[in-house]
């Protein structure tokens, strides 16, 4: 992940109560002020192999933590998209990206993960020109 000052992490809970870590990325305004970035991905990773909080077990974090390194360096290398958000808990891990065109996140996507064997993620797409998902997440933080 980028310098530890360029991000921030919060626990909540999740509707069932179950402990999320939420961490964010601070340095998004030079993406944020660009109206391109207008669309959400959320790209999720369902796990079944979890410890009693809900967080997955040491086999699936390392390889989640290789996933997010390849994601980081793909999208560092051609800013297309900025992970803005990170989800983990309750059994699943989702990854927040705001990107300019779903069509060129889903090649870079595909380079990224290339390496890998197939993954169970599934993926949501919207327009969110407002980074409206953002400004929540941000006031996760500070109820925190």
């Amino acid at each position: 992940m980028a310098e530890s000052n360029d991000w921030w992490t919060s626990p909540t809970e999740s509707e069932s109560g179950r402990l999320i870590m939420v961490t964010g990325r601070r340095d998004v305004a030079a993406f944020r002020n660009n109206p391109r970035f207008d669309k959400r991905v959320e790209v999720t990773w369902r796990y079944d192999e979890a410890d009693a909080s809900g967080m997955p077990d040491l086999k699936t974090s390392e390889l989640m933590e290789q996933v997010q390194d390849a994601l980081q360096a793909t999208f560092t290398k051609d800013p297309v998209a900025v992970l803005t958000g990170i989800y983990t808990g309750d059994g699943e891990r989702n990854w927040v990206f705001y990107t300019l065109s779903l069509h060129i996140f889903q090649k870079k996507l595909n380079e990224a993960l290339a390496g890998f064997d197939m993954l169970p993620l599934t993926f949501h797409a919207e327009e969110d020109p407002g980074w409206e998902e953002y400004s929540e997440m941000k006031e996760i933080s500070e109820i925190n």
